[in-house]
């Protein structure tokens, strides 16, 4: 099965509205070969605030993981505008998808060579690029 190749130094973005890891495409020949760069977690976002308006019936923890999508778009948005990366894939979990989705920049969004929503944040780096291949 042929894939797209992934440009070297694609930055890929792994998480759920718990966290993200980003990762690095370390392969030069189009294949995909993730190293780990860094994560970003979510400290205490009580004083954050959610992305947009929620819903009055909005749980806790469905607060906090719309916080953390919007701060995962701006922290997406920050390495963007420091030309941290040219391609982007994104790896999050259907729900946070659909939340950080509204809030990225199109400064983000126009480098995302993929959005793949699955929830593999616990998943071994081996699978995850498995997870990627297969979806290209």
């Amino acid at each position: 099965m042929s894939h797209l190749p992934v440009p070297h130094k694609t930055l890929i973005v792994v998480g759920t509205g718990e966290g993200a890891k980003f990762y690095r495409n370390s392969a030069k020949s189009g294949d995909l070969k993730l190293q780990h760069e860094h994560n970003l977690e979510p400290g205490d976002l009580a004083d954050q605030g959610p992305a947009g308006k929620q819903p009055p019936d909005t749980s806790a923890k469905e607060s906090m993981e719309a916080t953390f999508a919007k701060l995962l778009a701006n922290h997406l948005y920050d390495l963007a505008q420091a030309h941290k990366f040219d391609d982007l894939i994104l790896v999050l979990d259907p729900d946070t998808l659909g939340e950080t989705r509204p809030s990225l920049h199109s400064s983000v969004t126009d480098k995302i060579r993929l959005e793949l929503p699955k929830t593999l944040s616990n998943s071994t780096t081996s699978d995850i690029e498995r997870s990627i291949l297969a979806a290209l």
